[in-house]
């Protein structure tokens, strides 16, 4: 009786329906061509790039009149290519550009057949080109000819392999603010033609996407989460309609009724709620009474004309009464329980370190037990400022929650002159100008300035301090070290305290050899000496280069890096980061290293062979903590197979996991995972400054000083001139908020001119000397490098030199040839100076970091000169390496040279009366200190008149200061200072001077006496 009806229903339905016209479907925009390449030359802001100059591409502008359908006077972009690691070529825009209208990326390409893979990639959102977030997709070169390459936006995918530091991590493609595009070659040789960039297409309607206010809610049992749901529209408008949010838990490991209340229900946001809002609903759990792991409660959010998160929020009932957890057991036990209930994929993920920017989700931390997170050198959060590296940090902790046992991450950043990635922060000297400082107790304080503004930031692990013992001035790393005397770079090892002591994990790096690889020996990229191959024996390796790092084993240095170089005893060359012998034979073994052993950047791919055996060499050969960066879900895959091949014992995984855990364990993060927020407002402090002020201004090396020069005058007239002049970035140098620095004001800080602007009567700046030089009193010049890190700063890499620039030579011939001056030397290492004619004062800046008020310091009296060369500074480039004990030694300046500009006589009495106060020896030392301050023995300004005299109480001084167990270097380092001043004054054998430095470093004060009386006979 009904179905006829219904029938006569749908017919009369269908009727209408025909008797509708359909609204006609949008008609596609017209393609919007980006690049057309129409021009004379390679088009603005069009430009190759490679990891060497061999890699670089070669782009030219060609006729491309055979392209399907182009015009007679067609023209099109030509790459030529020979790449050994990575090259290609960007277009990066001025200004951001909307592409959210259209459908997709399209261009064409003429390719050879090859059956090569190419990427490429588009430049969304962040603060420039160069801080975008990478979104990529690919196409195969299989025609021999053009084609036309068309990607719809939606098949572009977030680069998991990099992302520039600075970038959105939001993962999704926007395409509302767009930086540009690049065009990734393959690593061969090869020639691709590229035509008419467009955008075709019209994108589809955008849907409300949903977003939860956290990934993740962590709540204890019988606690309630309340779950924030926000609403962004696509062009950021209110609402036109109402919208309805549906929302429900899911299946996780927590059970609905016992652990939890299941929860349903809408969230409704009417017509014109305003983009950006956010609506709550909450979810209770419940008490079962059993101590267990953490239970997960996924939130499903749907809605129609909605596009709900890529992945769904999740409550986490918090793991809670298991002995791990217990902060009152000792460490020890509970690291054993917490291994006991690990799986092997969780141990795995322990031992993997992933750089922040290649996660592909933020949900990889949990989806692999990541152990680690780094930031590497200018890896920094889009808003680069200490509030954001907090949230930051806070964020990727928050993601650990979820996971069963709630291990936390442990994050690392270099932070090797300060914590250099954020900008405001306090920028130190690098550690060649602490090493000039000659003071343990400063390097330790440099260390707890830094700890507290990395701590604060949510930072609980810096790779610092490097250790290494550089040996040639031709290296790009020669400023990571504190010099080239083992025994110097051993007294500075209390830059591990400084950071330990203040709750920051240290990191000795990089061992053991790296400051001696031989020039000429790298083969990595177009370095020349940077990762190349150290040619010694086992006692001299012992002696230069393993000593710091014994001396940091034995203040119980946290974890070790081993270097990216080879060690080659007579055998042939072994990568570091497969040295089973000295990682585990010497470093864990004889020197007894208790914390855990982390890779360097992507290092272990350095080692002969393929993936898994280096992975499994690595892993065998000590190394508990693999620095993956970009290669985790890689990496993670291949360590399992390995261990269940049995090619990796399990026990071995269980000797890292644990030496890992108890670190983490050490630092409180089971109880404090997220950042102290208390101390943000020291990053960059008055107080923190003033510190590295100190720092920069006792690093200051004066090697020349005739007639007196220095100090200026406060009522001088001074001129200024030189590239490093007026330059925060140069002076700072590399590893300075980004990993290679860069030139100009790219942190707050003072600049040396601006600091001697404060002091001068009146100052004239010319960077070129170009500026009138008549009636001025004396010339500052202030010449040197530009910044750089690592073997790209390696000397014959891309004609880098250790000559002054020619505009930095011309600026000192004008300026000193018309006034006295003064040249101050802003570089990373000794650098050729020949004779300077004409200049009366030189001085060694080296890289004094933002507080260029301490380089002006000692220039105009405000304290003395007291710095010296922790390198020996060559004569000609011809006599590289020059070092310190050599059997042949004649530098310009040797090592420990250092004009000081205070009074010998005030320093003596001041270093007596510290010693009166001491033990039966400091006193026995302060009493012959009493009789050689006698007034006979001195000049009027100071300085000694009766050589023997004085130089024979110093001598006996510094013998009973061997014996005293109260004083302390800084004292030691006094008295000797007296008989190096003689000796400086002599000229003579710089051997000897050099060699009483060494000694005095070492803690034979009598013989470096000895040596000076020697070096003035």
């Amino acid at each position: 009786m009904f179905q006829p009806r219904r029938s006569l229903w749908v017919a009369l339905a269908a009727l209408i329906a025909s008797l509708v016209v359909a609204p006609p479907a949008p008609a596609a925009a017209a393609p919007l061509t980006i690049t057309d390449f129409e021009s004379d030359g390679v088009p603005a802001g069009v430009f190759a790039w490679g990891n060497d100059a061999a890699s670089t591409p070669a782009l030219t502008i060609v006729p491309g009149a055979d392209r399907p359908d182009a015009p007679a006077t067609n023209r099109a972009l030509t790459s030529v290519y020979a790449i050994s690691q990575w090259g290609g070529w960007s277009h990066e825009f001025t200004a951001t550009q909307d592409w959210s209208p259209y459908e997709g990326f399209s261009f064409w390409v003429k390719g050879a057949g090859s059956g090569q893979k190419v990427f490429f990639e588009v430049k969304d959102g962040g603060g420039g080109p160069g801080t975008a977030e990478l979104f990529e997709s690919s196409f195969t070169d299989d025609t021999a000819g053009w084609r036309k390459v068309e990607v719809p936006f939606a098949s572009f995918t977030r680069r998991t392999d990099y992302q520039p530091g600075g970038a959105p991590t939001d993962g999704e493609l926007d395409l509302v603010a767009m930086w540009g595009y690049a065009m990734r070659l393959p690593t061969a040789s090869g020639t691709l033609t590229w035509d008419e960039v467009q955008l075709y297409g019209t994108a589809p309607p955008r849907p409300v996407r949903l977003s939860a206010s956290e990934p993740v809610y962590p709540v204890d049992e019988k606690g309630r989460a309340e779950v924030g749901v926000t609403i962004t529209t696509a062009g950021g408008a209110p609402l036109t309609a109402d919208l309805a949010v549906d929302y429900r838990t899911g299946t996780g490991t927590a059970t609905p009724g016992t652990d939890y209340t299941a929860a349903q229900g809408t969230l409704t946001f009417p017509a014109g709620t305003a983009s950006g809002s956010t609506r709550t609903f909450t979810v209770g759990t419940l008490r079962d009474n059993r101590n267990e792991m953490a239970e997960t409660i996924p939130i499903e959010l749907s809605g129609a004309g909605t596009r709900p998160p890529a992945e769904p929020p999740v409550v986490v009932i918090n793991a809670h009464g298991l002995p791990y957890l217990n902060a009152r057991k000792p460490v020890k036990e509970r690291v054993a329980d917490l291994l006991s209930r690990m799986t092997p994929e969780e141990k795995i993920g322990q031992m993997t370190q992933a750089e922040r920017g290649a996660l592909a989700k933020q949900s990889d931390i949990a989806g692999y037990a990541l152990g680690s997170l780094l930031s590497g050198g200018g890896s920094t959060p889009p808003r680069n400022t200490p509030e954001a590296w907090a949230d930051m940090i806070d964020a990727f902790q928050l993601q650990t929650r979820q996971t069963r046992l709630q291990v936390p991450l442990i994050y690392g950043v270099d932070a090797v002159h300060g914590h250099n990635n954020v900008v405001g922060a306090t920028i130190f000297p690098h550690n060649i100008g602490l090493g000039a400082a000659r003071d343990p107790g400063l390097v330790e304080q440099a260390g707890k300035i830094t700890a507290r503004e990395v701590k604060a930031t949510g930072i609980p692990w810096n790779f610092a301090p490097c250790l290494c013992v550089s040996r040639d001035d031709r290296w790009g790393r020669v400023y990571e070290s504190f010099g080239e005397d083992p025994a110097l770079v051993t007294r500075m090892a209390t830059a591990v305290d400084g950071l330990q002591d203040n709750g920051v994990l240290a990191t000795a790096k990089h061992y053991v050899g790296d400051g001696g690889t031989a020039y000429g020996s790298s083969t990595t990229g177009d370095y020349t000496i940077d990762q190349g191959v150290t040619k010694v024996g086992r006692q001299e390796l012992e002696e230069i280069h393993l000593a710091p790092f014994e001396e940091a084993v034995r203040r119980g240095v946290a974890t070790v890096m081993p270097s990216f170089s080879s060690v080659d005893f007579g055998d042939g060359p072994l990568k570091m980061h497969a040295h089973d012998e000295l990682i585990n034979g010497t470093l864990k073994g004889r020197l007894g290293f208790k914390g855990f052993v982390v890779s360097d950047w992507q290092a272990i791919d350095q080692i002969p062979g393929d993936y898994a055996s280096d992975v499994r060499t690595s892993i065998n050969a000590g190394l508990d903590m693999i620095m993956v960066p970009y290669a985790y879900p890689q990496f993670t895959a291949a360590l399992k197979a390995e261990v269940e091949a049995g090619r990796v014992p399990m026990a071995r995984v269980d000797d890292a996991v644990s030496r890992i855990l108890t670190q983490k364990f050490r630092l409180g993060l089971f109880e404090r995972p997220y950042a102290d927020r208390s101390r943000l407002g020291d990053v960059g402090s008055a107080a923190h400054r003033a510190v590295a002020r100190k720092a920069a201004a006792k690093s200051q090396v004066l090697l020349k000083n005739e007639g007196g020069l220095l100090p200026l005058r406060r009522d001088a007239k001074v001129y200024v001139a030189g590239s490093n002049a007026d330059d925060i970035g140069n002076q700072s140098g590399g590893w300075t908020i980004s990993w290679q620095g860069s030139s100009g004001p790219i942190t707050p800080g003072t600049t040396i001119l601006s600091a001697v602007r404060s002091r001068a009567a009146s100052t004239t700046y010319s960077r070129d000397a170009s500026a009138g030089l008549a009636g001025h009193d004396v010339g500052v010049v202030v010449v040197g490098e530009t910044p750089y890190a690592e073997g790209q700063g390696d000397v014959g890499r891309a004609g880098r030199t250790l000559e002054l620039s020619a505009a930095d030579r011309a600026a000192v011939e004008k300026v000193c040839g018309a006034m006295k001056c003064a040249v101050l030397v802003v570089s990373g290492r000794p650098m050729s100076l020949g004779d300077l004619p004409g200049v009366e004062a030189v001085v060694a800046s080296w890289l004094p970091g933002t507080e260029g008020d301490g380089v002006a310091d000692p220039l105009f009296g405000a304290v003395p000169y007291t710095g010296r060369l922790p390198f020996s500074w060559f004569r000609s480039v011809e006599q590289i390496p020059v070092n310190v004990g050599d059997a042949s030694y004649d530098p310009l300046f040797p090592y420990g040279w250092g004009l000081r500009t205070d009074r010998a006589r005030d320093r003596l009495k001041a270093a007596r009366d510290e010693l009166a106060r001491g033990d039966g020896s400091s006193k026995a030392a302060a009493v012959t200190l009493t009789f050689a301050l006698t007034g006979r023995n001195w000049q009027a300004d100071g300085s000694v008149r009766d050589t023997r005299a004085v130089l024979g109480a110093l001598g006996v001084a510094a013998a009973l200061l061997e014996r005293s167990k109260s004083d302390s270097f800084a004292v030691g380092d006094a008295v000797v200072s007296v008989a190096r001043d003689v000796a400086q004054a002599a000229g003579k054998r710089p051997d000897l001077q050099a060699s009483a430095d060494h000694e005095l470093a070492s803690g034979d004060l009598s013989e470096a006496v000895e040596l000076l009386a020697r070096a003035i006979r």
